[in-house]
């Protein structure tokens, strides 16, 4: 207590012991999807850790990728781990982070005043998403090549900036050593800003209370409510501790292929295909005929994932029957549609050849 008090008398940090003795959770039957944002944010914080310690021996070039990944595997003590942990948890890091998503929407977190809470998760999301691109070609093997080259052929379908949006993820008109270099630093590029927005956001509007049961209070009633710290803080720990248990588990059982080294001049290999959060769009792009009403298809399909993108940032403010405190059984729907969307194609895009 005394290195506390010392720290106290030097920064005074009476507001924010005020702050936390005051902050209160609603506690309600459905209380457990509030524990998917820390569970997010606590995987986010093991890609940066584990990220920084594979950036002591990873070199960004196409020269020496693979092989820096291959002396961290072999002979960097525990870097096999480190590096499994790290691509692991990119992938339950999204997968959560999707989970995040379908909660508040289906909740209806997102009305009044949680507008702008709202779009600063849909903007990590997709950034999220992003660093799981670009982190997926870091390696430089045969898989990650190839599937980037599909991936950002697929940014080149863009209309109008297509062909300048693929040149600028590329540095140039192919996948080559300059596109590692690119991604490499998007990579690194630590969203610590927008987190911290995100964050500060939530805990000034406090935790939404589902739609539903808002409708059941009375006139000047309030949900109950348990102290944040330490009786939230404390299940919100227990919840990382399962994840730190799934993420062994997995990187101890199940250790991430290395692959071989990518060959830009080799004929493409059978199978290619993304990674599974991108498989839904990937094989939806696939379906999509080679022209449809005069237009080339794969661009009318880009346009209509952008659309999409955009309906979802703009979703506080679209529904006015949520904001008004009213049910909002359409974006309900959508939600659902969206949901089971997203999970039907990407396991038919998983098993499709």
């Amino acid at each position: 207590m005394k290195a506390i008090d010392w720290i106290d008398e030097r920064l005074d940090l009476s507001e924010i012991r005020h702050f936390i003795a005051e902050k209160g959770v609603p506690v309600h039957t459905q209380k457990i999807w509030y524990y998917l944002g820390g569970m997010t944010l606590f995987l986010f914080a093991v890609q940066i850790f584990t990220g920084i310690l594979l950036l002591l021996y990873y070199r960004p070039s196409a020269a020496e990728a693979y092989e820096s990944v291959q002396f961290i595997v072999t002979q960097v003590q525990f870097g096999w781990l480190i590096r499994n942990i790290h691509s692991w948890s990119a992938n339950l890091l999204i997968g959560l982070a999707f989970a995040h998503f379908f909660s508040v929407f289906f909740l209806k977190s997102y009305r009044k005043p949680r507008e702008l809470t709202w779009v600063s998760g849909i903007l990590l999301l997709f950034l999220m998403l992003g660093f799981g691109f670009s982190g997926y070609l870091l390696p430089w093997n045969e898989l990650s090549f190839f599937a980037t080259k599909v991936g950002t052929g697929i940014a080149g379908a863009v209309p109008l900036i297509g062909h300048f949006s693929l040149r600028l993820l590329r540095g140039g008109d192919d996948v080559t050593g300059a596109t590692l270099s690119r991604f490499y630093g998007l990579h690194v590029a630590v969203a610590t800003a927008l987190v911290a927005l995100h964050l500060l956001l939530v805990q000034r509007q406090g935790m939404s209370v589902p739609l539903d049961i808002e409708k059941k209070l009375k006139p000047g009633e309030r949900v109950p409510q348990m102290p944040f710290f330490p009786n939230y803080v404390l299940r919100d720990v227990l919840a990382w501790y399962v994840v730190v248990a799934v993420l062994a588990a997995l990187a101890a059982f199940y250790p991430w292929e290395l692959g071989t080294k990518a060959d830009p001049f080799a004929v493409v290999p059978p199978g290619i295909r993304p990674e599974w959060y991108f498989l839904a769009m990937f094989h939806t792009l696939k379906l999509v005929p080679s022209h449809v009403l005069g237009f080339e298809g794969e661009r009318l399909g880009v346009v209509a994932f952008g659309i999409a993108a955009l309906f979802l940032v703009l979703v506080p403010f679209l529904d006015r029957r949520a904001s008004r405190g009213e049910s909002s059984r359409l974006f309900t729907v959508l939600a659902a549609i969206g949901l089971v969307y997203l999970v039907t194609f990407t396991i038919i895009g998983h098993y499709a050849k």
